[in-house]
């Protein structure tokens, strides 16, 4: 099951007619401007069969709940989640060490500067 934040919407806010492009263009995290002349291209050239389709995702795709609109870093954490996980989770684990070996320098300082608890630390051993 998908999260709302992986979902694919119509993006009503940033809309020109129905908010398919701009919804693709917040999901891929792309700008609206080239996801808009893309669609207009291929629409005037190869595929004359998107404009009933962009009708359809038009009526078929729910609209983005107000909520996601809120924390622009958010939704660009989130874009680069569903473009490459793996790179994603990759960040946030070297995130994680480097918050633990903060954590292991502060805790380092704060032993060694304070001689009663590392006897009781040494006492405990």
């Amino acid at each position: 099951m998908n999260s709302p934040r992986t979902t694919l919407y119509r993006d009503k806010q940033n809309a020109k007619l129905l908010g398919v492009c701009s919804g693709i263009a917040d999901y891929t995290g792309v700008n609206v401007l080239w996801v808009r002349l893309a669609f207009i291209i291929l629409l005037l050239t190869v595929a004359p069969i998107l404009l009933p389709g962009y009708f359809l995702a038009g009526m078929v795709l729910n609209k983005k709940p107000a909520h996601l609109y809120v924390d622009h870093e958010e939704q660009r954490y989130w874009q680069r989640v569903r473009q490459s996980p793996q790179r994603t989770a990759r960040e946030i684990r070297g995130k994680f060490r480097e918050i633990d070996r903060r954590l292991a320098d502060v805790e380092t300082y704060y032993v060694t500067s304070n001689p009663r608890l590392s006897a009781e630390i040494e006492r405990l051993r």
